[in-house]
């Protein structure tokens, strides 16, 4: 495959996005370099005629029936405890996406491989079973898409995310879940039930309403209103939900911060969070080149403001601070979002979830 390692302060020539060599519906445009590989394969030549020449190829899905599926969490600063992700890489294909980083551990760049190559752990339900069976297990929240969205397309297909819910379903185990994807709402009977027992509170992000923007900054996901319908159809059955503003990028999507807001908390939203845009490892490389190619009238503009709300750098891994930034642009950000959190009474408590019901099978009671 095509590794190239972009280099930010060389601007990419703009590209019309209907032209033949701009992949459509997908948010990289290229492969980046993958930094665990001692290997790789280039097209030195433009005149070249190779055999894996790159094409906007169809995903393929890479069934993979893993060890271990429920991590902790060790970062401080990410508000889980617990996570587990049915599916490594993503095909909604947002080009800021932190998890990019993340799949160069399986082999795969953090560019096209990230969209188009999904690897499905097929046996995510029984290894979730035998993880809570365990009697070293003390009951806490574990989060779904704590790093991929564990209702992207590929879920359609093979249906994991539902057999998780139907597992912690079964012991009363509760988790928090994050998505962009209307497809949540297959699994509504599941989610209420859960919500009555108070083992579910969901978080759905929201970017943009628009829909220019969204269609190549995040090109495979549902739009602004269909997620709206989510929070609106789930809290109307007694589910938490919540709205993740996450990232705000300055000079793209930060003005619309308001906007996302009211309407969430119209449609029934009772909590928030927000993240600030920052871009470490090989996303940087593929967000410029998407940025300047996308946006070129205002591309310097907005990388300028990234680097100032990170003290000249677009990227930083200080817990406390990477999801926040620092200096006045990202302090404005966060004014505004203390003040319409405020405003729109979405200063609920996350995780409101009840740990005390947890039962393994068979299991008569707990003795106090």
């Amino acid at each position: 495959m095509k590794n190239i390692e972009h280099n930010p302060n060389e601007k990419p020539r703009p590209q019309n996005k209907d032209r033949d060599d701009y992949f459509k519906g997908r948010g990289a445009q290229f492969n980046t370099k993958n930094k665990f590989l001692k290997t790789e394969r280039v097209k030195e030549h433009i005149e070249g005629i190779d055999d894996w020449t790159e094409h906007n190829t169809e995903t393929t899905y890479i069934e993979e029936h893993g060890k271990t599926l429920v991590n902790k969490v060790e970062s401080p600063d990410v508000g889980m405890f617990y996570s587990m992700n049915p599916y490594q890489g993503c095909e909604h294909g947002c080009i800021y996406c932190y998890a990019r980083n993340s799949f160069e551990y399986w082999g795969y760049s953090a560019g096209l491989d990230f969209e188009r190559k999904i690897i499905v752990k097929k046996n995510a339900p029984e290894l979730l079973r035998k993880f809570l069976m365990n009697p070293k297990w003390e009951c806490l929240p574990i989060s779904l898409s704590g790093n991929t969205d564990c209702y992207q397309p590929a879920e359609k297909k093979f249906r994991i995310t539902r057999q998780l819910l139907e597992v912690c379903l079964e012991f009363n185990q509760p988790v928090g879940m994050i998505t962009k994807n209307a497809g949540m709402l297959r699994d509504k009977d599941i989610i209420q039930e859960m919500a009555k027992r108070k083992l579910i509170s969901i978080l759905v992000s929201i970017t943009s309403f628009n829909e220019d923007l969204r269609r190549v900054m995040e090109p495979r996901t549902t739009t602004g209103q269909q997620r709206l319908r989510i929070i609106k159809e789930l809290s109307d059955v007694g589910v938490r939900m919540g709205v993740m503003l996450g990232p705000m990028i300055p000079g793209l999507n930060e003005h619309e911060m308001q906007r996302i807001m009211k309407a969430a908390s119209e449609n029934g939203a009772t909590f928030s969070a927000y993240t600030f845009i920052r871009l470490n490892g090989s996303i940087q490389f593929l967000f410029h080149d998407w940025l300047y190619k996308n946006f070129p009238d205002r591309a310097d503009k907005v990388w300028h403001l990234i680097q100032n709300g990170h003290g000249g750098q677009v990227n930083d891994s200080r817990f406390g601070v990477r999801m926040r930034g620092e200096g006045p642009i990202s302090d404005l950000v966060r004014q505004q979002f203390h003040k319409y959190n405020k405003l729109y009474n979405l200063n609920a408590e996350r995780w409101e979830l009840d740990c005390s019901k947890f039962r393994r099978p068979g299991e008569q009671g707990r003795l106090f």
